[in-house]
């Protein structure tokens, strides 16, 4: 089984990767808040502040496009998309939550790279409170622990 020779300690130690955050807009104080959890964690599991990209964008249907930009440049070991779609009076929530989230996937599967996923798809806005903080450290894990197990697959 893969990572089964390399202990979860090794596979969150981020010192010599690159990762790039793609952070939407669209409301921000959220979006702010699980950039910085996310950044603080990479920090805390050694990955240099050199070596984080952050860029925003619009909203999270830009989300994707941006992050096949940073996907084509072949410099990153992994990727994080950061957003929030809180549900709203009309279909547009399903649409955008649908839409983005399918580009992401789709992305990380044509280039091969890790995407973290974090972009949050919440009822209400008191929802999105409760994840920003926890949602932005898991992304920071989950894109340094998949660095390490596609680079272990080869």
């Amino acid at each position: 089984m893969f990572g089964a020779d390399k202990g979860s300690t090794d596979l969150l130690d981020g010192k010599k990767l690159a990762i790039g955050i793609v952070q939407a807009r669209f409301n921000e104080s959220i979006t702010d808040a699980l950039f910085e959890a996310c950044r603080a964690e990479l920090l805390a599991l050694g990955v240099q502040e050199k070596n984080i990209t952050h860029v925003k964008v619009p909203g999270a249907l830009e989300v994707p496009v941006a992050l096949q930009a940073m996907a084509e440049r072949d410099d990153f070991d992994a990727l994080i998309a950061l957003g929030c779609i809180i549900r709203g009076e009309t279909y547009h929530f399903e649409l955008v939550a649908n839409e983005s989230g399918a580009g992401v996937t789709r992305l990380s599967l044509d280039y091969h790279v890790p995407i973290a996923n974090a972009i949050l798809t919440t009822e209400n806005l008191e929802q999105a409170l409760m994840r920003q903080t926890e949602k932005g450290r898991d992304a920071a894990r989950v894109a340094v622990e998949m660095a390490h197990v596609l680079e272990q697959i080869g």
